[in-house]
């Protein structure tokens, strides 16, 4: 798919259930993100049918569109920018890294998020669609309060090592850090090495499970492997999936995938960042 052509933008639009907005202002971003993140799974399927995960904005366009698929966070923040550039919001890549057990720090390019410039003046927004149960809204990246969001307090933070506000900035929900953002420009080729580690190292959880989430309207519902996760008002129901078929028809009725095979969770090979 184009990532300039009218007819690309219109899909994306149709996609998440999303008309063209007026004007790129604050409102404007803060439904295409909410109803980006109840209509776009983040999965790792890919990694686990043997797919390539290509980041070039017409890869990314013809998953997410085209294939009507969901992705990880290099390609669903990647696919998010080109739809927002599209429709005239200022867009940065930054590269973050995701705070793991006892609270040490992943690998660099770890994750993708968004700075986004509207033109109503404010901002600018801290815009992510690819960080699984994240926050359901932007967040004012220079803000240095509390933000309140339907999924909880946030708080964006300077790192000790910062002077002067330059230097990275900290994430945290509810008190505890979610990942650390360089503010510095990226491009979407930055990200392969960090995608390749994701899909190929034994280390990476993404290679060791298999999981596919969206928000709803009324919580979360998740596949992870063969159990049915869903979230209501806070309380969690699981239902064991006993075959192919209901698996499959889980994608399909949960999260709109129609897959025409089960990924299975497969050993990670060894191949380039470009492989």
């Amino acid at each position: 798919m184009d990532p300039q052509s009218p007819q690309t933008v219109d899909a994306y639009l149709d996609r998440i259930g999303a008309v063209r907005p007026a004007r790129p202002d604050t409102a404007a971003l803060r439904d295409l993100q909410v109803r980006h993140l109840t209509t776009v799974p983040f999965e790792n399927l890919s990694i686990h049918l043997g797919e390539d995960i290509v980041l070039e904005e017409k890869a990314l366009l013809d998953k997410v569109v085209g294939a009507r698929r969901g992705g990880f966070c290099y390609e669903l923040g990647g696919a998010f920018a080109a739809l927002l550039r599209s429709l005239g919001f200022g867009v940065t890549l930054l590269q973050g890294r995701v705070y793991g057990d006892g609270g040490r720090l992943g690998i660099p390019y770890d994750h993708l998020a968004l700075r986004v410039e509207t033109d109503d003046g404010t901002g600018p927004w801290l815009a992510d669609v690819g960080f699984g149960d994240h926050a359901h809204f932007p967040l004012v990246l220079d803000d240095r309060t509390d933000q309140e969001d339907p999924r909880g307090t946030y708080r964006i933070r300077e790192t000790p090592d910062a002077t002067d506000g330059a230097g990275d900035l900290d994430v945290l929900r509810d008190g505890v850090p979610q990942y650390r953002l360089d503010l510095r420009p990226r491009a979407l080729a930055d990200f392969r090495a960090g995608a390749w580690y994701h899909r190929t190292s034994p280390d990476s959880h993404f290679t060791k499970s298999l999981v596919c989430s969206r928000l709803t309207g009324v919580g979360r519902v998740t596949l992870s492997g063969r159990t049915l996760i869903t979230t209501v008002g806070g309380e969690r129901h699981e239902v064991p999936l006993a075959t192919d078929a209901e698996v499959l028809a889980a994608y399909r009725d949960h999260f709109g995938l129609r897959l025409d095979r089960l990924p299975t969770v497969r050993k990670a090979d060894i191949q380039g960042p470009n492989g």
